[in-house]
């Protein structure tokens, strides 16, 4: 009889405390990193103008002003940013809701072996994500083929599926939902389409909300679109305004050749306090949305980790 081989235990743990705390100050130094910005900006866009020209920037400021915040919200400046505000928001849900279903449907055909093209339209989706066809391509399409310029359309369909999050999803339907659980569901009578709604995307929930937060973090920073195709003042979505009005500003603060009260006028306007005031106004929303994706977000991007 061969003698047993010993199995030498296997220590687990590759790190110890000390390693452990500085790992820990590591993060903690770059979670600071990320959050200190942030905080500085609310700061400067609650500082006087006059406080800001004298002192320069300041973690404590002296004196404090909610001037630009009542420059930016009152009289028709308030219902501009507000039409703008619904405008982005309508944009974001519904460009999410199209290009999580579009991407997570394509991602999961061709994630299936038994799919016969599954090849092709992998292939498709690739070349997408290494070739692109071009600004005036996309243009053309856009305005002449699609008809859509000077349409709420504009901002949602040029960005209703892209290939990241498709190779994203399709990873995660073959990591996650096995053939088996499918195959049972077939025998039982079950369409495909019901498979996909009533298994596959119970068990797809953190991928799906993390292709959902790329999409809307997409769709709610997203100007350019509006710069190409979009006219109407009440279609400009939020992020695009707020560029205009700081543009304006600086526009205005470079002019010369003004009368002494207009460039009096001018003088007392609270550009750089404001410009803070429009990046928290453009960043706060998102931010706040954010921890509600958190778990998933986290589950979704390290799902298949772990080799079984």
């Amino acid at each position: 009889m061969e003698k047993k081989k010993k199995v030498k235990k296997v220590n687990v743990r590759t790190f110890d405390k000390r390693t452990d705390f500085i790992f820990n100050v590591l993060i903690a130094l770059f979670s600071l990193s990320c959050i200190i910005p942030f905080v500085f900006v609310i700061i400067i866009s609650l500082t006087d103008e006059n406080y800001l020209l004298e002192h320069g920037y300041s973690f404590f400021p002296k004196l404090m002003s909610l001037h630009a915040y009542h420059y930016v919200f009152e009289g028709a400046m308030a219902q501009r940013i507000m039409r703008s505000f619904g405008v982005s928001i309508f944009v974001t849900v519904v460009g999410t809701i199209i290009n999580t279903t579009m991407t997570s449907t394509y991602a999961y055909a061709i994630s299936r072996p038994y799919f016969p093209y599954r090849r092709f339209f992998t292939i498709y989706a690739l070349i997408t994500m290494l070739f692109s066809s071009g600004m005036v391509a996309n243009y053309l399409v856009v305005t002449n083929l699609l008809q859509l310029k000077d349409s709420i359309w504009a901002l949602i369909l040029p960005m209703a599926l892209g290939p990241f999050g498709i190779m994203i999803m399709r990873t995660f339907f073959k990591k996650t939902v096995p053939d088996s659980i499918i195959e049972s569901a077939r025998i039982d009578g079950a369409s495909e389409f019901k498979v996909f709604v009533k298994i596959v995307l119970p068990l797809a929930v953190p991928g799906i909300a993390t292709i959902s937060l790329f999409s809307a973090l997409s769709y709610w920073n997203d100007w350019f679109q509006a710069l190409l195709y979009i006219q109407n003042d009440a279609l400009f979505p939020m992020q695009f305004l707020l560029m205009k009005i700081q543009n304006n500003l600086q526009a205005l603060a470079e002019n010369v050749g003004m009368s002494a009260q207009v460039s009096e006028g001018l003088a007392s306007l609270p550009k750089e306090s404001v410009r803070m005031a429009i990046v928290v106004i453009a960043t706060l929303p998102i931010a706040v949305t954010y921890p509600f994706f958190q778990k998933h977000f986290v589950g979704g991007l390290t799902i298949g980790g772990v080799k079984e």
